[in-house]
C-alpha cells in the first residue's frame, strides 16, 4: 500500500472502496466486543464461518466481526444487513439453523428476535426499545465496522475530518470550532475541551504532547474500553486533529494492561494509519508530522488522574501533584500536554465534519452533545447507552433500561463511578448533564450508572465504595490516606452493629475534611457516596445505629439469624 499524499488521494481511495461494496450484499455482523466474547462469541464466529463454507457461501456473504453493539445483556449479538435483522443470545448450536433459514431461505427465526413487553417480536435493530431512544453519534459505527480494517472506517467517512483540517483550516480555526461546539471533557472533569487545547497551544515549551486517557477504572464502567476496541480509528483521528491544533508531534494512548483487545485493536489501527500515510511524517502531504505510541498502565485507579497518569508514563510512582500547575502548561516531562479521554477524542471528527453549530444544537445550555453511559446493576437491559445530554435519569432507566427486574422496586442510581453520589427515586426526573448532577450531590464522571433496587443496603453501598477508594488511594496526602481509612472503619462498625450515636455527624465532618484538604480529585470527591446516602437515606443509617437493624436485610450481623 502506497501512502496517501493528499486529500484528493484520500477521497479517491474512499470512492474506490465504496464502489467495490454492494450495498445490497448480505453482511452478517457479529459483536466481537469483550462482553459478547465472554458469552462465547469467538465460538459463534467460528461456527458462522464453518456454516457459510458448508453452504458454499464464502465470499458471497460477508462475515464482519465488529466491536461492541452496546446491548451486552443480550449477547452474543448478530445483525444481518442490509435488512438489519437483529438476533440476540445466539449460541454455537443455533448457527446452522440461522444460516439455513435466514441466509439461505430468507426466513426469520422468531425465537431469536427481541421480545418486548406484551410478547411482540422486534425484527430490526433500530426498533429495539434499547436502541430506539438512543442517539448513537459516537458509538453507532461500532456495530458497522471491523475495527481491524481501516477500509471499513474509510467507507463510513473516516479521516474526512482530518483531511478537512489539514487542507483548509488553520490550527486556530480548528480550536475555535471545538470551542464553539461547547464540547466538555468526557473523562469526568467536564472542562471545556477547546479552552484546554488553546491553553496548551499558547504555553511555552520545547515540545507539546497529546495523550488519550484510556485508563478507565470505575467499577462497572467500560465505555472507553469498548469504544477503543470497536472504533480505534475514530480516536486516532481525533488525536491527530488535536495534535495539529496545538502543535504536537508526539501522542500516547495510555490504556490499562487488563484491556488486551483494546490494546491489540489500537495497535493495529496505528499500524494501518501509518501505512496509509495518515500517521507519521508529512501526513496527507501537509507537512505535519505526528506519531502515536501505546503505554500500558498497571491498573491503578489513581492513574486515571491526569498528573498521576503522566508520572506513571515517566516511569515514576503513579501519584498526583498539586493542581496549581496545570498539565496544559507543564505536563509530561514538564512540557505542555493535552490530555483527553477516549470519548472526547472520538467526538472531534463529528464536530469538524458537521460543524460546531450542529453539535451545539444537541444537549443542554451547559452540556453539549451526547454521552455514553455504562448502564448496569439491578436493571433489565444492561449495556452501553449513548444519549443526548439533558435526557432524564427516568428515561434512561425505564425507557432504555426497561426498569427493574423480578418485580422489585427502584431504590437508587449511582452516577459518576465510585466517587459519584446515590440518587433516590424522588430525583429521577433530573436532567443528565454535568451541572444538574453536581447540584444534587452526584457527578457525571466518566459515565458509570449503577442501578439499585430495594434489596440494596445504602450503608453497605457507601462502605463498598469507600473501601474501594481506600484501597486505590495512592496515600500521598494525609486527608485521603487517613480520612478514608477512618471512614471505612466507621462504616464497618455501623454495618456490623457497632455503630454509635454521633457516627453520622462524624462521617459528615470527615467528608468535609477530605473535600477541603485532599490533593487530587480522588480525595475531593471520595465522600460523595457517603454524603449522598446520608442525605437521602439517613433513616437507614439511623436504623443500623439505633435499632441495630438493616432494613434491606443485607448486613449479616444485623439480621436475626445472622445469615
Amino acid at each position: 500500500m502506497s501512502k496517501i499524499k493528499s486529500l484528493a488521494e484520500l477521497e479517491s481511495l474512499r470512492e474506490s472502496i465504496t464502489k467495490q461494496r454492494d450495498p445490497e450484499k448480505t453482511v452478517i455482523t457479529i459483536c466481537g466486543g469483550t462482553g459478547c466474547r465472554a458469552y462465547g462469541g469467538d465460538e459463534v464466529i467460528a461456527a458462522f464461518e464453518e456454516e457459510l463454507k458448508r453452504h458454499g457461501l464464502t465470499g458471497k456473504v460477508d462475515l464482519r466481526i465488529t466491536g461492541c453493539h452496546g446491548f451486552c445483556e443480550r449477547g452474543p449479538l448478530v445483525v444481518i444487513k442490509p435488512e438489519n435483522i437483529f438476533y440476540q443470545r445466539v449460541r454455537v448450536q443455533h448457527v446452522p439453523e440461522l444460516v439455513e433459514k435466514t441466509i439461505v431461505n430468507g426466513k426469520l427465526v422468531e425465537r431469536f428476535l427481541f421480545s418486548i413487553i406484551g410478547g411482540d417480536r422486534v425484527v430490526h435493530e433500530e426498533e429495539v426499545p434499547f436502541y430506539a431512544r438512543q442517539k448513537r453519534l459516537v458509538f453507532g459505527n461500532n456495530g458497522l465496522i471491523d475495527p481491524t480494517n481501516i477500509e471499513d472506517y474509510l467507507a463510513v467517512g473516516g479521516y474526512a475530518a482530518l483531511g478537512k483540517c489539514l487542507s483548509g483550516m488553520s490550527p486556530e480555526e480548528v480550536i475555535d470550532e471545538v470551542k464553539a461546539s461547547g464540547l466538555r471533557g468526557r473523562g469526568g472533569g467536564g472542562f471545556p475541551t477547546g479552552r484546554k487545547w488553546e491553553t496548551t497551544r499558547k504555553a511555552e515549551g520545547d515540545a507539546r504532547y497529546v495523550i488519550c486517557n484510556a485508563d478507565e477504572g470505575d467499577p462497572g464502567a467500560y465505555m472507553d474500553r469498548s469504544l477503543l476496541e470497536g472504533n480505534p480509528h475514530s480516536v486516532l483521528e481525533g488525536m491527530i486533529i488535536g495534535a495539529y491544533a496545538i502543535g504536537s508531534h508526539q501522542g500516547y494512548i495510555y490504556v490499562r494492561h487488563e484491556y488486551p483487545l483494546a490494546v491489540r485493536n489500537a495497535q493495529i489501527a496505528i499500524q494501518q494509519a501509518e501505512e496509509h500515510g495518515l500517521l507519521g511524517q508529512n501526513i496527507l502531504g501537509s507537512g505535519f508530522d505526528f506519531t502515536v505510541r501505546i503505554n500500558r498502565g498497571g491498573g491503578a485507579f489513581i492513574c486515571g488522574e491526569s498528573t498521576a497518569l503522566m508520572a506513571s508514563m515517566e516511569g515514576k510512582v503513579g501519584e498526583p501533584r498539586a493542581k496549581y500547575v496545570h498539565t496544559s502548561e507543564k505536563g509530561l516531562w514538564d512540557q505542555p500536554t493535552n490530555l483527553n479521554n477516549v470519548e472526547t477524542w472520538a467526538n472531534i471528527p463529528l464536530i469538524i465534519n458537521n460543524g460546531a453549530e450542529w453539535y451545539s444544537s444537541i444537549g443542554t445550555e451547559g452540556s453539549k452533545g451526547t454521552k455514553i453511559f455504562s448502564l448496569v446493576g439491578q436493571i433489565r437491559n444492561t449495556g452501553l447507552v449513548e444519549v443526548p445530554m439533558g435526557i432524564t435519569l427516568r428515561e434512561i432507566i425505564y425507557d432504555i433500561g426497561n426498569g427493574i427486574p423480578r418485580g422489585k422496586k427502584f431504590k437508587a442510581v449511582q452516577t459518576g463511578g465510585p466517587s459519584g453520589g446515590c440518587i433516590p427515586e424522588s430525583l429521577l426526573d433530573t436532567p443528565v448533564d454535568f451541572d444538574e448532577l453536581t447540584k444534587i450531590g452526584s457527578m457525571m464522571g466518566s459515565g458509570g450508572m449503577i442501578v439499585m433496587d430495594e434489596t440494596t443496603c445504602m450503608v453497605d453501598i457507601a462502605k463498598y465504595f469507600i473501601n474501594f477508594l481506600e484501597g486505590e488511594s495512592c496515600g500521598k496526602c494525609v486527608p485521603c490516606r487517613e480520612g478514608l481509612k477512618r471512614m471505612s472503619q466507621i462504616l464497618g462498625n455501623i454495618t456490623s452493629g457497632k455503630g454509635q450515636e454521633g457516627d453520622i455527624e462524624l462521617l459528615e465532618e470527615m467528608s468535609q475534611f477530605l473535600i477541603d484538604g485532599s490533593l487530587c480529585g480522588l480525595g475531593n470527591t471520595a465522600p460523595n457516596p457517603v454524603l449522598s446516602t446520608i442525605r437521602h437515606f439517613r433513616h437507614e443509617y439511623e436504623a443500623h445505629i439505633k435499632d441495630k437493624k438493616c432494613p434491606a436485610g443485607v448486613c449479616k450481623e444485623l439480621t436475626k439469624d445472622g445469615s
